[in-house]
């Protein structure tokens, strides 16, 4: 408990001096207290709220502001979910190769997903978010986000960024929640392919799936900070997620 309290001290000193606006919580999981960035509330009185997963490097990068700042404007909060730890960014950082990776997300994944879907439901039941919620997951966090959100009730709308299922995810896909692909043309970790399959499945089970691919977009072009194919990807997540949550 004490290594916990000293890493939310870190990580509070950490993003407090780079990301000046973000407010940090804590909501309690299954699997343990999940930390939480956030940007404030929205102008209105209700605003849906937002879950955002990041990739392996976790929310660095200044585009998580710019994306946060895009959201709001479309009448979302955002909170940033850190359900990679730092021991777990650490860990995916000094792997030896892509193989070890994978191995390391097969063992981490359940408890990832108990975390968002912790995460989820205690959102939901906040009143200023009216009872909506949706995820984006971009990359690692899209794996993640796909095997939290499939048969949940509780989740309104999901945005997969240049990601899918897990290698190896084995569990019976009945459903989702409404679905935003979103991919770089360019991606050379997840090809179009994938989500192309991806896709399909979601079709074949009568699910409703959109899929926009960005001209010249590698696989981390949705996290570049003043790219124009990125601010545009970044409206159209959250117009997606807006038509969803605010009906």
């Amino acid at each position: 408990m004490r290594l916990f309290s000293c890493i939310l001290v870190f990580l509070a000193f950490m993003f407090g001096n780079a990301h000046a606006s973000r407010q940090q919580f804590t909501v309690s999981t299954p699997g343990g207290r999940i930390l939480i960035e956030s940007f404030g509330n929205c102008a209105k009185a209700t605003c849906p709220a937002v879950l955002i997963l990041s990739g392996s490097k976790g929310f660095g990068a200044i585009a998580y502001d710019e994306i946060s700042k895009t959201f709001r404007a479309a009448g979302l909060n955002v909170y940033l979910v850190h359900v990679l730890s730092p021991a777990d960014i650490d860990a995916i950082a000094t792997a030896t190769d892509a193989r070890a990776r994978i191995v390391f997300y097969a063992q981490r994944l359940p408890e990832w997903i108990s975390a968002v879907q912790g995460v989820a439901a205690y959102l939901e039941g906040q009143p200023r978010h009216g009872g909506k919620v949706g995820v984006l997951g971009i990359s690692l966090g899209a794996q993640i986000a796909a095997a939290a959100t499939v048969g949940r009730a509780d989740i309104d709308a999901v945005v997969l960024v240049d990601g899918a299922f897990p290698n190896g995810y084995s569990q019976p896909v009945r459903s989702l929640p409404p679905l935003l692909l979103i991919w770089g043309s360019a991606d050379r970790t997840f090809p179009l392919s994938t989500g192309r399959e991806l896709q399909r499945t979601i079709q074949q089970l009568g699910g409703s799936v959109a899929f926009n691919v960005y001209e010249g977009g590698a696989h981390d072009f949705f996290l570049r900070s003043a790219s124009p194919i990125a601010e545009a990807a970044h409206r159209n997540a959250a117009d997606f997620l807006a038509a969803h949550l605010l009906r």
